[in-house]
């Protein structure tokens, strides 16, 4: 995002830096809320031609397997969207959506919120495509996450893309969530994690995704 925010004070959770003259980093923490509180707060369609939503992200299973990964610890991910898994009512039958509630996150059919489609095939060479799937409670137990993967159809999942993804379309500004697996979801006991690898493979995505801001 472009710089330029004048005497903008973000509150303590959140960290406002001008990483280059044409680039705002902002950084969230973890959560819906705290992104988009803090990317509600800073983003100006004025000054800012896009977003990158950055991160690491728990690699889900493939659907019906408490074995298999549907993505390598280290793996890079595009988003085609960004889904919010839990946003809706759970009834003995099944999972139902805002939308299908009737009320609609955004001017879309779904909780899934689309990414900008020229980025998503921008970046098509430095990850896979795909929906990333966002969530409040991450996925401790196989149950969860294979309900998530079932709910969203992605490969991974994170805490913050589809709140960006949100704010970012309601604000009117280009939109891109990037993550690198750091770790697997389903039993807790049974995770592996690479929090490290992943994110020092995340900054040199990031050094690749610079030159975007230009």
């Amino acid at each position: 995002m472009g710089t330029g925010m004048g005497d903008v004070t973000l509150p303590e959770a959140w960290t406002l830096a001008a990483v280059r003259a044409d680039v705002d980093l902002v950084i969230t923490g973890i959560s819906k809320s705290n992104a988009a509180g803090a990317v509600g707060r800073v983003l100006d369609r004025e000054r800012h031609g896009l977003v990158l939503s950055l991160g690491i992200a728990g690699a889900l299973p493939v659907v019906g397997s408490t074995q298999a990964f549907a993505a390598e610890l280290g793996s890079i991910h595009v988003a085609s969207s960004c889904v919010f898994a839990d946003e809706g009512v759970e009834t003995p039958e099944s999972f139902v959506d805002c939308a299908a509630m009737g009320f609609p996150l955004a001017d879309v059919a779904s909780n899934a919120i689309p990414t900008d489609p020229a980025l998503c095939a921008l970046l098509a060479s430095v990850g896979e495509a795909g929906p990333i799937a966002t969530v409040s409670t991450c996925s401790g137990t196989d149950a969860l996450a294979q309900r998530t993967a079932q709910r969203t159809l992605a490969r991974v999942e994170g805490m913050e893309g589809a709140a960006v993804a949100l704010v970012a379309r309601r604000v009117g500004v280009p939109m891109i969530e990037v993550r690198v697996v750091s770790n697997t979801t389903g039993d807790r006991a049974r995770q592996r994690w690479a929090i490290r690898p992943a994110l020092e493979r995340l900054g040199v995505v990031i050094e690749r995704l610079l030159p975007l801001s230009r």
